[in-house]
């Protein structure tokens, strides 16, 4: 929990609930000043936008035309990733879609996902996660009072993009993250997404079971992702004039997409962890962030999105079904689980990690060593 003064950025909704968040002399947030910033440089609106599309689209269909697909993209069910399937056969592409079934999708997620494929047929990679373990290392997350209950889920569907990447030899990521509508984020909020060694550490000193089958990256790929990665990634909503309303009318039409109430309410239990147990355990409301990144672009007034943060992050009733059903399917008593939301809050910096590795002093030493040796192999500059 923040120890400043309760504080709310003049322009946005963010405030001192992040615990690192400044403000400047106006009283503006440094999430506000990233935003812009990224919105400056990585953003490409209108001719220019759809040109870089299509340029890329181009390079795709050739440095890929021996194989199946031209490009990799994830799907869950929600806004994002389905307009990003609309976008990329609007370009001619051939996408594999990658679905990560972890166990809670909602029926209209399902559904979304099957009607997307059909409209656009599209061939689909599912991966269904082993049940057992993956209750194990949600309800260690749950236990140890972590923020970061979702960073497995995120871990493991990243691995498996990678792992398809690399079967079918297509090294294109085609992402839904945008800085339209996902910014604002503040790192104490979510972190470790990529480090295993973090998400292990967790599972050791509070899970039960052993982990065989779980994806993950080693840390030789941890480290690989440092320098670039496996694969390119490419935020493609960043070059298509993304509207949140606008890519919802488009594939209510051509897709028969269903709403599902919220953002990432496709997932029952990512509703309940965003609309529930962060706000109440630790006072994490990531509305803020969405609408913060929505009035950033205006698309909504400052007054609209404080109006909406007056209201239940979803029906009341509904947050206390899903108290009872998050229960029972990670196998706690409605106790447990109270006594968790009640338990004093835990943070990433409180485990071992591959992170802290990397910022350690040995890893320091391997790193200059590194450094002092490929110097000494680089040939002379012309300068020198």
């Amino acid at each position: 929990m923040s120890n400043l003064s309760y504080r709310v950025c003049t322009r946005c909704v963010m405030d001192t609930t992040d615990p690192d968040i400044v403000f400047d002399a106006d009283g503006v947030c440094n999430h506000c000043h990233e935003h812009l910033h990224a919105i400056a440089t990585q953003v490409h609106s209108g001719q220019d936008g759809r040109g870089r599309l299509e340029a890329m689209a181009e390079d795709l269909k050739r440095r890929y035309r021996d194989k199946p697909y031209d490009c990799i993209i994830g799907v869950s069910g929600g806004v994002d990733s389905s307009y990003v399937a609309w976008l990329v056969k609007d370009l001619g592409l051939r996408p594999l879609a990658v679905h990560l079934d972890n166990g809670w999708n909602s029926v209209i997620a399902v559904r979304n996902i099957a009607n997307m494929i059909e409209a656009l047929d599209i061939d689909l990679y599912t991966h269904v996660i082993d049940w057992e373990e993956y209750k194990d290392i949600q309800r260690a997350f749950l236990k140890a009072s972590l923020p970061d209950v979702e960073v497995p889920t995120d871990h493991a569907i990243n691995t498996i993009m990678f792992k398809v990447a690399a079967k079918f030899g297509v090294r294109t990521v085609l992402r839904g993250g945008n800085v339209v509508t996902e910014s604002h984020h503040p790192a104490r909020w979510s972190q470790g997404h990529l480090d295993y060694g973090y998400i292990s550490d967790v599972h050791r000193k509070f899970g039960s079971g052993k982990v065989d089958t779980f994806p993950h990256l080693n840390f030789p790929q941890f480290l690989k992702m440092f320098r670039g990665g496996f694969v390119e990634t490419i935020d493609i909503l960043n070059f298509a004039d993304y509207s949140r309303e606008k890519a919802l009318a488009r594939i209510e039409t051509d897709l028969g997409w269903e709403d599902y109430g919220g953002k990432h309410h496709e997932s029952v239990f990512t509703r309940w962890f965003q609309g529930v147990y962060l706000l109440r355990k630790f006072d994490f409301d990531k509305r803020k962030m969405h609408l913060s990144s929505l009035i950033s672009t205006g698309e909504i007034t400052r007054d609209q999105a404080r109006a909406k943060l007056q209201q239940p992050t979803y029906d009341e009733a509904l947050q206390e079904e899903d108290n009872d059903f998050v229960a029972k399917k990670l196998g706690f008593t409605r106790a447990e689980l109270d006594a968790i939301m009640a338990a004093p809050p835990a943070h990433f910096e409180d485990f071992d990690s591959w992170t802290r590795r990397l910022d350690g002093p040995a890893f320091g030493m391997v790193k200059r060593v590194y450094r002092m040796v490929r110097g000494k192999a680089q040939p002379p500059s012309a300068s020198s």
